[in-house]
């Protein structure tokens, strides 16, 4: 967690850059990113000097010896005009150079460049971030999340980010392992990529103490995470979020996952590839057919990108694979052929384990669509599935999210774990089980409040002329003290 002091910190240079004319906060986040990055490629740098002095071997050098007036120790102190220069000419071509290497970074550095264009903001910003403790463990992580929690504004598309405490509550539930292949085909900003691997670090720290994970360490860095997006803005900073988080080399990329050309481009990701998958993808309405792959509209003839992502990912996982997705509650009680179609496959040639219905307010100030989550598996049977009402997150359900005490999320957690073992058969509690028998006979009806039982309570009241004497007393009691401050007047 970071201090109030540092939170404090943030805000003052958010603020510095919105007054300096830096006002989308895409870029505001993009430009802090990429000076977070600078510090940290000179404490790089600084560490394998050091190393090297004591084992007395050579490294690859981030910055040759006429590139040394490039690292953040040496521009900061440069005068305003001189700063921007150097970090504007030659610093950000630099990112572009060092990594040219078919990395990941380095898709997203070939186009880098620096915004700010106020010398005296460049000296501010550069002054806050060395200010901020990026070498603390994974602080610089939890500094990022909070940069990233300041996006108050929907992107286009009807992108919006998911709550971390959702995200965390979706990853703990389909509990994923260092071997999975974990996919997010809308990934945005990176936030379900992340929240899985923080799962998985501090699930295993105690397991693989100090360096964390370290038998599967070429398997994270390369094959564990994957993206796609085709907004590069955000891609570059999901890029950035994931760096920050310690994964150098994540698979994310610039591809629009449900066009014509995904297959063709990436016929290993987009078929059988992937063991999970985490995603609340956009829910922007329709698509032209002729834009959608041909595989996802030839299950179901439909334009509406909430049902072609759900069929985008059963063709995604491989058989045994899992999944838990954000959908808007339309997909749970459509009645066109394309919705029923889809929970049909769900639960007939898939297993739909459960449906976690989340109050309306859970995605404000972006949005009030009432939502649910889905968790299945690819292939299986489904048997019953599992009905979760959640009432509570934890924040208020109004545009301001202040913390309150109620919060149904953990128990959501505890009883999915458990809900095997338990007794569900009583519809009239947060949580049941529904058989599969009763799903078909509602047309694959899967809203939540087809099943759910409400129980109501009898109340009762008074007899009328007990209350009406109770209204005659209240009266005169009223006219005494009426009379008595009119004597009191006289």
């Amino acid at each position: 967690m970071i201090t109030g002091e540092i939170k404090n910190k943030i805000d003052q240079l958010w603020t510095q850059f919105w007054t300096g004319g830096v006002t989308n906060p895409f870029t505001v986040i993009e430009q802090i990113t990429f000076l977070m990055f600078s510090r940290l490629l000179d404490i790089k740098e600084s560490t394998n000097e050091n190393k090297s002095k004591l084992t007395k071997k050579p490294f690859k050098r981030i910055f040759s010896t006429v590139e040394q007036h490039m690292r953040w120790e040496n521009f900061r102190h440069l005068e305003a005009e001189e700063m921007l220069k150097v970090v504007r000419d030659e610093v950000f071509p630099h990112f572009k150079r060092a990594f040219s290497n078919g990395s990941t970074l380095s898709e997203y550095m070939k186009d880098a460049q620096l915004m700010v264009v106020r010398p005296s903001l460049l000296v501010t910003a550069v002054n806050a971030i060395h200010e901020l403790p990026l070498t603390q463990g994974d602080t610089k992580g939890n500094l990022y999340e909070y940069l990233l929690s300041k996006l108050k504004t929907s992107g286009i598309a009807g992108q919006f980010l998911t709550p971390r405490h959702i995200i965390d509550m979706m990853v703990k539930i389909i509990n994923p392992q260092p071997t999975d292949l974990i996919c997010d085909p809308a990934c945005g900003t990176g936030g379900f990529l992340v929240g899985a691997m923080e799962f998985l670090n501090n699930k295993y720290m105690k397991v693989y103490p100090g360096d964390q994970l370290f038998d599967y360490q070429d398997h994270i860095q390369n094959k564990l995470l994957s993206g796609f997006d085709f907004d590069s803005t955000m891609l570059r900073i999901a890029a950035m979020n994931l760096l920050l988080h310690n994964i150098d080399n994540p698979q994310i990329h610039n591809q629009d996952s449900l066009s014509a050309t995904f297959l063709e481009k990436f016929p290993l990701f987009a078929e059988n590839h992937y063991t999970v998958i985490l995603a609340n993808p956009p829910f922007k309405g329709s698509l032209d057919n002729e834009a959608v792959e041909p595989s996802l509209v030839g299950k179901v003839k439909t334009k509406k990108t909430e049902l072609l992502f759900n069929f985008l990912f059963l063709r995604m996982l491989k058989l045994g694979g899992r999944a838990a997705v954000i959908v808007p509650d339309g997909v749970l009680f459509g009645a066109s052929k394309a919705h029923v179609a889809l929970r049909e496959t769900l639960i007939e040639e898939d297993q739909l384990e459960a449906i976690i219905s989340l109050p309306s307010g859970v995605f404000k100030p972006y949005a009030g669509v009432s939502t649910a989550i889905m968790i299945f598996t690819k292939g299986g049977k489904t048997d019953n599935v599992w009905f979760y009402d959640v009432e509570a997150d934890g924040l208020s359900l109004d545009d301001k999210r202040q913390p309150i005490p109620e919060n149904d999320l953990p128990d959501v957690v505890e009883h999915w774990f458990k809900r095997n073992d338990e007794d569900n058969t009583d519809k009239s509690k947060k949580h049941f089980f529904v058989s599969v028998e009763d799903i078909r006979s509602n047309k694959y009806d899967l809203s939540i409040s087809k099943y759910k039982q409400v129980v109501y309570k009898e109340v009762e009241y008074e007899k009328p002329q007990i209350i009406l004497d109770k209204m005659f007393a209240l009266e005169n009691d009223i006219l005494i003290e009426m009379n008595q401050l009119k004597e009191m007047l006289k």
